[in-house]
This record gives structure tokens, sequence and C-alpha cells, in this order.
């Protein structure tokens, strides 16, 4: 599995669980700590992943802040926040599926990166983002196993690095005997019974 192939699935995950929040869930509230914003509520975090989406395509043409501008603020959501965000996610998506070169340096808010860099650090947050939104709506939801896979073998190894850079909590002590999705869960401390 490449960068590109765990994007895409990690994406793809993101938006099966936003696709099952029904409208009037939108207004609960969303834990503090998965978002800048005080208070705030599930809408507030699928704008925040609209908002993350739809940069993605001007990160691939190696556009920087400066050159985007303003041109994705504001409420990208409208009046049909489910329907919004899968629009821009299709653009995302698109994007990332033509052919890439992962050494290409891009322009991110925290500095520049490999492109296949960025794309890791977009697929897990996307990936963990999707199990623990799933998982605090009590939705029917489990990362697929080619994801989790994916995310084993090439996020794996990084799992320190990216815990000392504050990315993951401590590791969570999970039951012996677990399946892959759950002895990743833990070792990203992500993983709540």
């Amino acid at each position: 599995m490449n960068q590109q192939d765990l994007f895409l699935m990690s994406d793809a995950a993101l938006r099966d669980v936003i696709d099952m929040i029904d409208h009037d869930q939108l207004a609960q509230p969303a834990p503090a700590e998965w978002s800048r914003k005080p208070n705030p509520t599930l809408r507030d975090i699928i704008a925040y992943h609209a908002y993350d989406e739809a940069w993605v395509p001007d990160v691939l043409a190696g556009r920087t802040a400066e050159e985007v501008g303003t041109r994705h603020d504001g409420d990208l959501l409208g009046d049909d926040p489910i329907a919004s965000y899968d629009d821009i996610n299709d653009a995302a998506m698109e994007a990332v599926s033509r052919d890439l070169d992962f050494d290409r340096i891009v322009h991110l808010s925290y500095g520049d990166f490999s492109l296949g860099d960025y794309l890791v650090h977009t697929s897990t947050y996307r990936a963990f983002q999707a199990w623990s939104i799933a998982h605090s709506l009590g939705l029917d939801f489990s990362l697929p196993e080619p994801l989790v896979d994916g995310l084993w073998q090439i996020l794996g190894p990084q799992i320190a690095d990216f815990r000392a850079m504050g990315v993951f909590p401590p590791e969570v002590p999970v039951p012996a005997g677990s399946d892959p999705e759950v002895q990743l869960l833990g070792k990203v401390g992500y993983w709540k019974p």
C-alpha cells in the first residue's frame, strides 16, 4: 500500500461515517478535544473536515496559504451540511486519485513536507476521526480491514514519533487477543471499550 491508497481509504471511511449522521445529530455536543472552538457541536467538527478537504486540491497543486487566501473561509456546509461535505470530499478524492509525485514538497500551515508525508498526516487524522465520531454516536462502524492493515504498515513504525510530537495521546491497554483494529486504536491511544 502507498500513501495515496491510504488517503483514499481513510477519506472514504470518514465520509462513510459522516454520511451515517442524521441531520438532527449535528447540534449534539462534540468532545472539546476535537476542536479549538469552545463548546463544539458535531456540525462544527464536520465543518472543520469540510475545510480540511477543501484545501486538498490546493495543497496538491502546490499552492501556499497566501496564494489561496480566504477562499475556504466561512460556512462551507450551508443548509445541507452532509451533501455539502460530500461535494467537497468528491473534489478532494478526485485530486488525490491523479498521478502523484510523493516526494514533491507541499506547503502546509505547519511547514513544508513531502506530498507523501502530507497524505500520511491527513490519512491518520481522517481514519481516527472516523472511528471516534462513529464510536461517540454509537454507530455500527469499524475501520475497514485493508485500511487497518495500511495504517499498521505505513503509520505503525512512526507512532512513537507522532506521539512525541503530541499527535497521539498515551497508549491504551487493550484486552489480550484483540483484533488488529483494536490493537491499533490502543497503540495510538484512541481505543475505548
